[in-house]
């Protein structure tokens, strides 16, 4: 049998049909923005049919880009533009969802319609994007037969409608939702809020800059259970981009609905016993709040900054580095002292100076090395004696002992 044959009743109707399966379905996965997991981003943007290949996505295809996606994916970005489709096969595609480890965020691009409004409304979270709509309607199907065949095909789709407003009532609560549906409503961005079928009305960017799927990513094998020519099976390959993402957010308007949170009263009040070091097990709400403020109370909060090159240090490395410090301070300076020392008495060796204005020249080169030893160096040697004329051989001579009888005053004569 032709593609072509098969086109006219499948859901591309008469349009042609897209040159690429990733046209309206693929997957791209890159870094979380905090460093701690994946975000993979998976477009829906085709019909739901169970033959998948080109007609539509499949639970096939679902289940092979799921199987793709890397351990460390721990949220799901499931952008939705589809007509709805098969319920059994949208129902299945659901279930993938809920059962992946990662939290699913169903965002609708374009139209929720159909089978394709209850995958979006039984994920983790709904979101519209601006302008868009989701459509609920009965499900509907061609039969043929006797009236007992009939009959028994409205009981299935009574079923069918009653699995479906399971999963509407588990998200908007309880509304008359076979009303609903028999009158295939339209919902707006606003509509769907109000009806709870969307937690919020906001653009929802991809994890970052994204890659979409090429054709060098795509593997497409023939159904071994069609003939030749049939529908083609697509296998996605999900690939990693290195690029930091942003989280899905933004900075438009976002409505909300406010949903209740559920807390384990008995786990908080252990929490707070455990953290403000109160041992009674039966200390009242009130006693851990009285607790709580006074411990608020006497916090000490720094709120100071430490300035851009300063280094913190602890007080004993500080002290072993000063005491060190001192040492090699004291070590240096006697080494300068001994060299200007030893300029001087060079010096006084070489002639320079006289040995009695040593002292002011040491005082010189305290004040300005350079320069004393500059000007020390511009003298000549030798205009000072230094040779040695003579000595003594500790003997008084005669006239040192007359000398001496005629000046040296009598011991009487000193006042």
């Amino acid at each position: 049998m032709k593609n072509d044959a098969k086109r006219a009743n499948r859901y591309w109707g008469r349009e042609p049909l897209p040159k690429s399966k990733a046209d309206f379905f693929d997957a791209v996965t890159m870094p979380a923005p905090a460093g701690a997991g994946v975000i993979a981003t998976i477009r829906m943007y085709g019909p739901i049919d169970s033959w998948g290949g080109y007609w539509g996505i499949s639970t096939k295809d679902v289940g092979l880009v799921l199987d793709a996606l890397p351990e460390e994916v721990t949220q799901i970005i499931l952008r939705i533009n589809s007509p709805g489709g098969e319920v059994f096969e949208a129902l299945a595609i659901l279930n993938m969802f809920r059962a992946h480890k990662a939290t699913v965020t169903a965002v609708v691009d374009g139209l929720a319609a159909s089978a394709a409004s209850f995958i979006a409304a039984g994920c983790d979270e709904t979101v519209m994007s601006p302008g868009t709509q989701m459509m609920i309607h009965s499900p509907s199907t061609i039969e043929w037969g006797n009236a007992a065949d009939l009959r028994k095909t409205a009981d299935v789709l009574d079923g069918l409608e009653a699995s479906i407003i399971e999963i509407y009532t588990a998200k908007a609560g309880e509304k008359d939702w076979a009303q609903l549906l028999a009158d295939d409503t339209w919902l707006t961005t606003s509509d769907a809020m109000k009806l709870g079928l969307a937690d919020r009305v906001a653009v929802i960017p991809d994890a970052g800059e994204t890659d979409t799927v090429g054709e060098d990513d795509i593997e497409l094998l023939p159904d071994e259970d069609e003939p030749e020519n049939a529908a083609l099976t697509l296998r996605l390959v999900a690939r990693a981009s290195s690029s930091r993402p942003k989280p899905p957010s933004s900075t438009e308007p976002v409505e909300t609905n406010p949903k209740e949170t559920v807390v384990d009263n008995d786990t908080l009040m252990a929490g707070l016993r455990d953290r403000l070091g109160i041992t009674d097990a039966a200390a009242t709400g009130e006693a851990l709040l009285a607790a709580l403020d006074q411990a608020l109370a006497t916090r000490h909060t720094n709120t100071a900054t430490v300035p851009e090159g300063t280094v913190l240090i602890d007080s004993e490395v500080l002290a072993t580095l000063q005491s060190d410090a001192a040492q090699g301070r004291t070590a240096r300076e006697e080494q300068i002292s001994a060299r200007r020392d030893a300029i001087v008495s060079a010096a006084v060796r070489e002639g320079r100076i006289a040995p009695k204005s040593q002292q002011a020249w040491r005082d010189q080169l305290d004040a300005n090395e350079d320069g004393t030893v500059t000007l020390l160096a511009s003298l000549a040697v030798n205009t000072v004696p230094v040779t040695e004329i003579g000595h003594s051989d500790g003997v008084a001579s005669a006239d040192d002992v007359l000398y001496d009888s005629v000046f040296t005053p009598k011991k009487e004569e000193v006042a």
